[in-house]
């Protein structure tokens, strides 16, 4: 399985998942003045080379700049490292330098260090990291300050998405080894934080503003990150001071009750999180095709999604009717347009289908969070109190589950995932694309909806393409490979006297720090 596919089934790399952190709640930290950011997300590596895990991001989105990034709310790329960005042609990707940028060591910024950066990354092809990403990417050159990228294939619309991903993060080629990740200590970026020391495996990182960083300085001047092994005390740390701002991973009840506290605030976006149940296509109950789809639409029809979302997540997640998330480019609710009112039971007659369906449905117990066990629970009630259904529930541990998944053992499965880029694309490929980039080993075979998946990358047509993702979308809300459940929220908890909480998360994917600071 690649690491494409755990970044994407996970909401972070399966690395990342299984490690476990050193931090304690109420640990002293030698920045006295700065922010202290809590987290129960671990960190992979500060190399961007080296990690795919949203620990790690997190850490990197300070550190480092990318030939483009998004502004704050938007989900439209812009320059950053860049002063323009651009196709020549199909398959020349032209980006200008712009002028007097510095690392944070003092040494120039260059289009070499660009080249070097990507050339890097896919060299070292680490199995942690996010080199799969750049695969449209047949060279990178760099004449005086333009850099230009030859695409293997042409017109590639989710490139610029790409450039601003873990995978464009621009190195000092003066630093970084071309052909090994670097050790934590001693990462250098341009971004507008500065590592100042990575302690404990990483559970402990202090930052510093980059006085070389050529943008608006951090409303903060320094930043503790502290990885806290569980959440509880993750929340606790919140309440009682020890840490400014709680970011991944609360559970429901903490949000909530973390929420009623008069002396801290809630922000919340979105985290590109979608969650969905699947469906293999073969093994799945129904002696054929046309009973097999009923089977799945009266599922679609049966699903109390806000239920889930109210009951079990206290609304810390958001029903889901599309596999693309409500605030990307083309996202519809097909799921909930094509189902709104139908009769399950009549679906299933008119393919006849005899009831009860008996209906395996597994779930993994500890990578989505503890939530799990009651949201399979209510699913599995829902189910079965239409008198439609039995439900076998079956659950396994996240590292034999997700081996499992990529094999195509479990008929009804429980999945998520979580963007490489604020992009349809970034969803509709891995879940509705042809069998070398599909990865839900489910054996969906749709040509028409391939071919739609395929062409909607590469057309240049802003308006074409929306249409494109609107037909994926219903399509595949006919047909029901899958079915969207749940769509993450990031929540994170603050001091009632920070500033900038607000700025600080949405769809991007980023979490902006340097937006953070005291009134």
């Amino acid at each position: 399985m690649t690491t494409r596919l755990l970044s994407a089934l996970a909401l972070s790399a399966a690395v990342a998942a299984v490690l476990t952190g050193c931090a304690s709640t109420g640990a002293s930290t030698d920045v006295s003045d700065g922010l202290v950011i809590g987290t129960t997300d671990p960190v992979t590596s500060l190399d961007p080379a080296g990690a795919w895990d949203r620990g790690s991001y997190t850490v990197q989105t300070q550190l480092y700049q990318h030939l483009l990034t998004y502004p704050a709310g938007g989900t439209t790329t812009s320059p950053e490292v860049a002063e323009s960005c651009d196709f020549t042609d199909g398959t020349h990707y032209v980006c200008r330098i712009r002028d007097g940028l510095t690392f944070s060591n003092g040494d120039a910024l260059t289009a070499k260090d660009v080249v070097f950066s990507f050339e890097r990354q896919v060299g070292i092809g680490s199995e942690n990291g996010p080199g799969s990403l750049l695969a449209n990417m047949a060279s990178v050159a760099a004449d005086g300050d333009e850099v230009t990228f030859t695409l293997k294939q042409a017109n590639d619309q989710t490139f610029p998405y790409v450039l601003a991903s873990m995978a464009g993060a621009i190195v000092d080629s003066s630093v970084f080894s071309k052909t090994k990740v670097h050790a934590d200590d001693g990462v250098v970026g341009s971004g507008p934080y500065a590592l100042q020391q990575s302690a404990d495996g990483g559970a402990t990182i202090a930052l510093t503003a980059n006085k070389e960083y050529d943008g608006t300085a951090p409303e903060s001047s320094s930043v503790t990150i502290k990885q806290y092994t569980k959440s509880a005390d993750l929340k606790l740390a919140v309440q009682e001071g020890d840490a400014d701002v709680a970011y991944r991973q609360l559970t429901p009840t903490e949000v909530t009750s973390l929420s009623e506290d008069d002396g801290l605030q809630r922000v919340q976006g979105s985290s590109g999180e979608i969650r969905f149940l699947g469906f293999n296509l073969d093994t799945m109950p129904g002696d054929d095709t046309a009973q097999k789809t009923a089977i799945r639409q009266a599922v679609a029809a049966t699903v109390d999604r806000a239920a889930i979302a109210k009951d079990v997540y206290q609304g810390t997640y958001a029903p889901a009717y599309s596999i693309v998330p409500s605030d990307f480019t083309g996202a519809t609710d097909a799921f909930q347009t094509e189902y709104d009112g139908a009769d399950p039971a009549a679906i299933l007659e008119e393919a006849g289908v005899r009831t009860p369906v008996a209906l395996p449905i597994e779930y993994t117990t500890d990578h989505y969070g503890s939530g799990s066990d009651d949201e399979y629970a209510l699913i599995k009630q829902q189910l079965e109190d239409t008198g439609l259904f039995t439900v076998d529930l079956q659950s396994a541990s996240w590292d034999t589950y997700v081996g499992n998944v990529g094999k195509g053992e479990y008929p009804v499965f429980q999945l998520g995932f979580f963007q490489d880029y604020p992009d349809a694309s970034s969803y509709l490929t891995p879940a509705y694309g042809s069998e070398d980039v599909n990865l839900l080993a489910n054996h969906f075979d749709d040509r028409a909806v391939q071919q739609l998946v395929a062409a909607q990358a590469v057309e240049a047509d802003a308006t074409e393409r929306t249409k494109q993702i609107e037909e994926i979308q219903q399509d595949t809300a006919e047909s029901v490979p899958l079915i969207p459940l749940l769509a993450g929220q990031e929540n994170v908890i603050g001091q009632k006297s920070l500033t900038g909480l607000t700025k600080s998360v949405d769809a991007s994917g980023e979490f902006r720090i340097w937006e953070i600071g005291r009134s």
